[in-house]
């Protein structure tokens, strides 16, 4: 155990220093890309904004209810089930049969193969609708499991938009989590304009685009306000929507100089704007954005590029965001934000302040009572436990991983960890000197049989922190690194740091008039 071999110990220490220049660029101001990782600081170490949504999935269950109507109407003219009276709304489609065929309607409605209308989900083993018989009167709506199926669908999408929306602004770590049935969690470490990302999240980003008509009485059109509060007589027939778009990006008009935002489409959806832009030269355009006008120009020219731009009286930062918002694509639900909570910087200060008081104070006395305890081998403890956190923190800065309260108390804990560690090492061998009369042999049986103990110890510690990290989430995940790290570090740091600090003094001492 003693026995070190020359490229053992180069690449001990060539590890050590490897991981520790890591650590040391968190006190350096370098730009290059390799250099440039640092420790990140979580919501309650450096500030930010705390965000908690809700979606809202009452529009979308009237899209889908809608959407069941022509499926519901071609299952009954193809059965020859003859009815009245059909009415749809928000959450519900109800209708009259004629002839009471119930029970014939009923096994149509329930089948389970090619049923384009009501769906069996295999994960709830429910279907999708049910219905409800009241006389001659039928009344469809979603089942308990088919609500819940929408809500998922609705919440992971959501989850999903709401990180691409905020990774293109660059916020650094932000965390992102489901609370409950239809909340979404997300804190903002140095978030310095909340607002922004207020607007950018509570906007659902439905965007079509739709002929304008000069008749005021034409059917199939609706008055939509734009960004001007011209009222115009828009069409209901959506040309091409944002699902079509494949790129989006902000720019500068090359004759107005004014912010636009270019937009490149899909070869379908190229071929389709290509066909009516063709047809309506001279007629207006109209760019619909969450039911309300952003623009709308006049086609001049047939456009069969695929490639498009939208002006309006935009600044540069909001044909920034629009065209974010385009790119990372639009909530299948409206979103709202339930609470909202603002960390100031000086707070985050206080917690970095008296965590690193807490760290300190502890390390300290860690090390006044090693050297105690150990005089000689114990200032090898105390060099171990240097190297231990400075290899801590280098790993950290490798993985830009996030530093929270609970992290630096997982690296506290760490400290707590590393001395035990040595001093199960220091017992043991203790212990071995009363019966060896070897002085190297006692170290060297100290140190293997330790090993056992220390590696159990250990192990079922981060066996913990495996399991926090995976079932955790926020401040708890940042606990588990931290702690998880620090187990692999201590064990690297009392096995090759200090054991072979040990040994060169026990094989320079092998008269053994050294004092454990």
């Amino acid at each position: 155990m003693l026995n070190f071999t020359k490229t053992k110990v180069i690449s001990i220490y060539l590890i050590l220093i490897v991981i520790g220049f890591f650590s040391f660029l968190n006190f350096s101001n370098n730009n290059e890309k390799l250099l440039n990782k640092k420790v990140n600081l979580g919501l309650d170490l450096q500030g930010g904004s705390y965000l908690l949504l809700e979606i809202d999935t009452k529009p979308l269950i009237k899209e889908r209810i809608q959407s069941k109507v022509l499926p519901l109407k071609k299952l009954l003219n193809e059965n020859n089930i003859q009815y009245k009276n059909f009415l749809i709304s928000s959450n519900k489609i109800s209708f009259n049969l004629v002839n009471n065929d119930f029970q014939k309607f009923k096994n149509k409605f329930t089948e389970i193969k090619n049923n384009s209308l009501n769906k069996y989900i295999d994960k709830y083993k429910s279907f999708e609708l049910e219905t409800e018989f009241s006389k001659s009167n039928v009344e469809i709506f979603y089942s308990k499991f088919g609500l819940l199926n929408i809500n998922n669908f609705a919440l992971r999408q959501s989850i999903e938009i709401v990180r691409r929306r905020i990774d293109d602004v660059g916020t650094k770590e932000p965390t992102i989590l489901q609370r409950g049935e239809k909340r979404i969690l997300v804190e903002l470490p140095g978030m310095k304009d909340p607002e922004r990302i207020k607007n950018l999240l509570g906007k659902t980003a439905q965007l079509n685009f739709r002929l304008v008509s000069d008749d005021t009485n034409e059917f199939g059109t609706e008055k939509l306000k734009s960004e001007n509060d011209e009222i115009l007589n828009i069409s209901k027939r959506i040309i091409i929507s944002g699902e079509n778009l494949i790129e989006a990006q902000p720019r500068l008009d090359n004759q107005s100089n004014e912010p636009s935002v270019s937009f490149t489409l899909d070869r379908f959806g190229a071929q389709k704007f290509a066909r009516v832009t063709t047809n309506n030269v001279g007629k207006r355009l109209a760019i619909v954005l969450d039911n309300k006008v952003i623009s709308a120009p006049s086609i001049r020219e047939p456009i069969t590029g695929g490639n498009g731009n939208i002006t309006g009286n935009f600044s540069f930062q909001e044909a920034t965001d629009l065209a974010l918002l385009l790119r990372s694509g639009a909530l299948p639900t409206p979103i709202n934000i339930i609470e909202e909570r603002t960390v100031g910087p000086d707070l985050g200060a206080d917690s970095i302040k008296s965590g690193a008081i807490s760290l300190l104070i502890g390390f300290l006395l860690v090390i006044l009572f090693m050297l105690i305890k150990y005089r000689l081998f114990g200032l090898i403890a105390n060099i171990s436990l240097i190297t231990n956190l400075l290899m801590l923190i280098g790993i950290l800065t490798i993985l830009e991983a996030t530093l929270t309260l609970p992290g630096i108390a997982g690296i506290i804990l760490t400290v707590g960890m590393a001395v035990d560690a040595n001093v199960l090492i220091f017992e043991r061998i203790k212990e071995e000197l009363t019966t060896e009369k070897s002085f190297i042999h006692a170290f060297d049986t100290g140190y293997n049989k330790a090993k056992i103990t220390v590696l159990d110890a250990n192990i079922t510690t981060l066996i913990a922190a495996i399991i926090l990290f995976i079932f955790g989430s926020g401040p708890i995940k940042g606990f588990a690194v931290t702690l998880g790290i620090g187990i692999i570090t201590t064990l690297y740091s009392a096995y090759f740091i200090a054991r072979h600090l040990t040994s060169i003094i026990v094989l320079k001492n092998k008269d053994g008039n050294l004092k454990i």
